[in-house]
């Protein structure tokens, strides 16, 4: 486990796919292994200027952000990812690699990477990712559709989420770098538990 440094980021956007639509915040949070336990570290935001022809309607109602705000106010996607990418490195613990997390991970990992790859930067997670809810399938036993982080904040005794925050994305960030810890402790205690 101590190979990974392990980043959940949640982004918000104004529609389905990338280059269509855009990245318009990110939140990061990591996680990594110190003296034999898991410990979540800062938490990382950034606004995104937008660019994309396509703008929905409901995307931007879910994320709550201004559009007009985001075009005086929002980083240019370069400068975003160059932020990005001095957090990453700064937290990452020396020996191990940043892993990509996301709480449905293909969603927000496809707009980090078509990021990175459209500004020609280097990806520092790489093409992977790990999702906490295909992980939590393996590691509860659950269906997928009973992965949602209501369920798994019963089942993994985690705070309950601020209503009035989810959607942003550091918190939604800090609030997957819980489930992750629940997931990865429920995990090692069955290890340990030889099952």
């Amino acid at each position: 486990m101590a190979r990974a440094t392990w980043f959940c980021v949640d982004i918000e956007c104004s529609g389905t796919v990338p280059a269509l639509y855009d990245m318009v915040s990110l939140g990061a949070v990591p996680v990594a292994e110190q003296s034999g336990d898991l410990v979540m570290g800062p938490t990382f935001y950034v606004e995104i200027r937008p660019t994309a022809p396509r703008v929905d309607a409901r995307a931007m109602k879910v994320n709550g952000l201004d559009l007009e705000r985001l075009r005086r106010e929002g980083l240019a996607l370069d400068a975003a990812l160059t932020r990005l990418d001095a957090f990453v490195a700064e937290h990452t613990t020396p020996g191990t690699q940043p892993v990509f997390v996301g709480h449905n991970a293909v969603f927000d990992w496809s707009f980090v990477a078509y990021a990175y790859a459209v500004t020609g930067r280097k990806n520092p997670f790489g093409y992977k990712a790990l999702d906490t809810k295909a992980l939590a399938m393996g590691v509860l036993g659950l269906h997928w559709f009973d992965t949602n982080k209501e369920q798994l904040a019963s089942m993994l005794s985690l705070p309950d989420q601020d209503a009035s925050l989810v959607h942003r994305a550091d918190y939604d960030a800090m609030y997957q770098a819980h489930i992750l810890v629940g997931l990865l402790r429920h995990q090692a205690r069955r290890f340990a538990e030889g099952g």
